[in-house]
């Protein structure tokens, strides 16, 4: 018996990734609402084979998109998965045998699928997220980047993770962190934060040797490393990119004479 759960999804081009997350959903909740912003590929063909609650909306940014979603739900609770996402077995057995009561929104803890293998340190595991929550009392941030729910309620914790597979390779991994650095950036910059030219710097090795060493990404081998390093990578551009947003008004060549 499907619990009375709405689970929502946006996507675009995310035809490689969403059999598997809708899959892992089919007999769990009883409905599955999917919000595309315009996939090319075969997203909206797949979607439709697990649910007639398909939507077209232009693109919003992610915590506007993923509220359009949760509006149009029809349950009092809501499972907020992404497409790169799949409920493990574990998590599947939990829902089903666990009453949604004694809380308003639970934590669902993350397993990350990386370079052939399960990353279990680096601050990428647990690092559980609020992803089931009543929906009248969780509602997205605004923030441009990292949305989370802001839950007006007791929040509780699920056991068992949601499996997550962000990138296919390194290419991609560098892909995507061109988009979450400039939409950093923009976050720095709509905050109000000045950026100094040691921030840059300062901030990437903050950030490596907390992953590396205080969250043990040396016990995941090379990938961890690969991880760590890349994220260092990843802080760096952000800081440089809002100090570039910063001083673009300075940055034209002079006129020539």
């Amino acid at each position: 018996m499907p619990i009375p759960v709405s689970a929502i999804i946006i996507t675009k081009n995310a035809g490689r990734t969403i059999e598997r997350c809708c899959a892992s959903l089919a007999g769990l909740v009883d409905e599955i609402v999917v919000v595309d912003c315009g996939s090319v590929d075969a997203t909206l063909d797949i979607a439709r084979k697990h649910t007639p609650h398909v939507f077209h909306q232009d693109w919003l940014g992610y915590a506007r998109q993923k509220q359009v979603a949760i509006d149009k739900t029809r349950n009092d609770w809501v499972l907020w998965i992404d497409a790169d996402e799949e409920v493990s077995p574990g998590l599947r057995q939990e829902l089903s045998r666990r009453p949604l009561d004694g809380a308003d929104g639970f934590f669902i803890p993350r397993l990350v699928w990386y370079l052939g293998g399960w990353v279990r340190h680096c601050g990428w595991y647990p690092a559980p997220v609020l992803r089931l929550f009543k929906k009248n009392k969780g509602r997205l941030s605004d923030a441009i980047i990292h949305e989370s729910v802001r839950l007006n309620g007791v929040a509780g914790r699920l056991d068992n993770p949601l499996y997550h597979y962000p990138y296919r390779n390194i290419a991609h991994h560098l892909e995507k962190m061109r988009e979450f650095t400039d939409l950093g950036a923009q976050s720095l910059c709509a905050r109000g934060r000045r950026v100094a030219v040691a921030d840059a710097p300062l901030h990437a090795m903050g950030r490596f040797l907390r992953m590396y060493f205080l969250k043990a990404g040396f016990l995941d081998g090379f990938r961890g490393m690969v991880i760590c390093v890349l994220g260092a990578c990843s802080v760096f551009l952000k800081y440089a990119a809002a100090w570039e947003m910063q001083h673009r008004a300075h940055a034209a060549p002079p006129e020539r004479k």
